[in-house]
């Protein structure tokens, strides 16, 4: 990854350490390119409720995450965007979301250990479908029982 150019580096985020690694590490990536890292969450919303369902504590939980995304890169001097969109099914938003803005590279968080499959839903998803590079960034390796 080191070796290529970057101008628009897009991560997902959502709450965890794998998400602030993920815009850690993109963050040292856009520094050394001078890129931009586009900060995404997005908001699932239930087939149920409409699109543009008032969803307070989801949009509050969104906020925080960019503001924290926001300050890992602003730590490292990297022009940052924050965005906030709606949908029904995750990865189709970020692909969509990288198609839109041309993004060169997506970068994921992704847990380790934790569950039987390598990758949930989502990183399959963009893995699948992506317009460009995915780079998938495994969180730190969990702390074994004594």
């Amino acid at each position: 990854a080191l070796a290529l150019e970057y101008r628009s580096i897009l991560v997902p985020i959502v709450s965890g350490i794998e998400s602030r690694e993920a815009i850690d590490l993109a963050a040292r990536l856009a520094a050394e390119r001078r890129a931009t890292i586009v900060a995404l969450r997005v908001i699932v919303v239930p087939m149920e409720h409409p699109l543009d369902a008032e969803l307070p504590e989801a949009e509050s939980e969104a906020n925080r995450l960019l503001d924290e995304a926001h300050a890992i890169a602003e730590s490292y001097g990297v022009r940052n965007i924050e965005r906030l969109v709606r949908a029904r099914h995750a990865g189709r938003a970020i692909v969509e979301e990288a198609e839109r803005r041309q993004s060169e590279i997506v970068l994921l968080g992704a847990p380790r250990g934790r569950h039987r499959q390598i990758f949930g839903h989502t990183v399959d998803y963009v893995l699948k479908h992506a317009p460009c590079r995915v780079m998938v960034a495994a969180g730190s390796r969990p702390l074994q029982p004594a």
